[in-house]
């Protein structure tokens, strides 16, 4: 029975046993309190020192503060001054791009006025050749004849009349014709191959379309002008 007990004891499924000491729970309190306040004390020396290099204790702080605030007006008026360019940098900007637009106008405008100056020097061209002799009756003035393309010729001229003040209307018309080589022989179109009505008091422009005979190379453009009895006023030939 001993023996048994023994065992039992000294054996694993022998009972537990805890030793403790005995320390009274006031004592106890107080250890823990003083473990807090190290601890607190401890990380308030590790704040206190952190701020220490960081240059935030007392006046420090207050400096930091108001450099804090110096700079954030800083850069307020920065990005006032920024806006204010931007602003002066699009109206530049708007102002060169209608500069710009005003100038390709103006080279437009000149090379326009270049086109109506060389225009109105060959008008003035053709009617100095226009002007008349002295003299009264009616004449022809600045005959000019070109090719149209396919055996077709195009024709303009000045049918111009001198006289007194108060003269009546001329009435009458315009034939064209044409001479060439035929068969290596001359020819003269026995009728006209254009006729046109005139009626004017001082002068008239007359232009026009004809076409040559086929098979006749035009050499020679002859025009009269007609009054209303059929009689020939004014003769031009133009060599063609």
């Amino acid at each position: 029975m001993r023996w048994r007990l023994l065992r039992r004891r000294l054996s694993i499924s022998a009972p537990r046993m805890a030793v403790r000491s005995h320390l009274p729970w006031p004592l106890r309190w107080a250890a823990v309190a003083v473990m807090l306040g190290f601890s607190g004390a401890l990380a308030l020396w590790a704040f206190e020192f952190g701020r220490g290099l960081a240059g935030l204790h007392g006046r420090d702080l207050a400096a930091q503060r108001e450099l804090l605030t110096e700079t954030r007006q800083q850069l307020d008026a920065i990005r006032r001054d920024r806006d204010q360019a931007q602003a002066i940098a699009n109206s530049a900007d708007s102002l060169l791009t209608a500069e710009r637009a005003t100038q390709r106008k103006l080279v437009e405008q000149v090379r326009a006025l270049e086109a109506e100056n060389q225009a109105l020097k060959a008008d003035l061209g053709f009617f100095e050749r226009l002007l008349p002799a002295s003299g009264e009756g009616l004449s022809i003035r600045g005959l000019q004849v070109e090719s149209a393309g396919a055996a077709q010729w195009r024709f303009q001229l000045l049918v111009m009349q001198q006289g007194a003040r108060g003269q009546a209307d001329f009435r009458g018309r315009v034939e064209v014709s044409v001479n060439g080589l035929r068969d290596g022989k001359p020819w003269l179109a026995v009728t006209p191959v254009l006729t046109q009505p005139l009626q004017f008091r001082q002068y008239r422009r007359v232009e026009g379309l004809f076409a040559a005979p086929a098979g006749a190379p035009a050499r020679q453009v002859q025009v009269r002008v007609l009054d209303e009895a059929g009689a020939a006023r004014a003769v031009q030939v133009q060599a063609l």
